[in-house]
């Protein structure tokens, strides 16, 4: 049996490939900046070992979140190992995965927005470059985190025009208060933050909302993808719900810049599993 993981910060896809088919599972997202091995290997114990025959697994191809460093994915691998004892694992960061997923093997630049950002210059196998990924509190541009900050600070200022900030201050369970609480005392207050852009997606056709959205996705495109050489004769793909539900704006932009605009992937699974299955 062969194991083909994706894992944002939010949730994580699990593909089981064997002779009798393919089994699909969903748990939560892991992330070993936030997320220790003990935190990860309870969670699986609970939530995938009772449906997944685990000892059945001879190689696990897993792309995470976080997953930048030998540190980091140490502490994903050595929960991996304590689940899957039979199994060779690999663990990747997530850029692989994106990369893999919407280039296959051909050259391209691969973009990752989902609760985060990121993105990659790829050649076919590898990924060549990348722009550093500062992470929620200094970067992450375009991300769901990113976006909801922006729509926060606007309601807290009162930048918002009323109508919109009286139909969020409606939506929100807890009142303003729970939002402070859920960013300074939550845990991890970036999947808090990018749960917000549901609201803008709501409300996306709002001129303040497309404002965010449009100066957000700009400073992603023009900090981040314009920094890779060729980046304007190589496609641009897209990973993450974000980028999937926001696909008109960013291909407005795209445009507006002459760029190639590539594959917009909600879930990059499935394209995982057809390239391991197909090697």
């Amino acid at each position: 049996m062969i194991v083909v993981v994706d894992s944002g910060s939010t949730k994580a896809d699990w593909k089981m490939i064997s002779g009798s088919g393919i089994q699909s599972i969903t748990t939560m997202g892991f992330n070993p900046v936030f997320h220790s091995e003990e935190v990860i290997f309870n969670e699986l114990q609970k939530s995938l070992v009772p449906e997944v025959t685990t000892e059945e697994a001879s190689k696990v191809f897993y792309y995470g979140a976080g997953c930048w460093d030998a540190r980091l994915k140490g502490t994903v691998q050595k929960a991996l190992d304590r689940i899957f004892a039979n199994a060779d694992i690999e663990v990747h960061h997530d850029l692989l995965g994106a990369a893999r997923a919407t280039c296959g093997h051909n050259p391209g630049i691969s973009c990752i927005i989902g609760t985060g950002s990121n993105s990659c210059l790829y050649d076919g196998t590898d990924v060549i470059d990348n722009v550093t990924n500062l992470g929620y509190l200094l970067g992450d541009e375009g991300s769901g985190t990113h976006l909801g900050k922006r729509l926060i600070r606007a309601f807290f200022y009162r930048e918002m025009p009323k109508k919109l900030h009286d139909e969020l201050e409606e939506s929100l369970k807890g009142g303003k208060q729970s939002i402070l609480d859920n960013v300074y005392s939550g845990e991890p207050p970036n999947v808090y933050l990018a749960s917000f852009t549901k609201f803008m997606g709501d409300h996306q056709d709002h001129p303040f909302i497309q404002r965010i959205l449009f100066d957000s996705f700009e400073q992603f495109i023009d900090r981040h993808v314009r920094k890779y050489k060729n980046h304007m004769s190589l496609p641009v793909h897209f990973i993450g719900s974000v980028a999937y539900y926001f696909k008109q704006t960013l291909s407005v932009i795209l445009d507006a810049r002459d760029m190639e605009m590539g594959n917009f992937i909600q879930k990059p699974i499935d394209e995982l599993v057809r390239f391991h299955t197909e090697e």
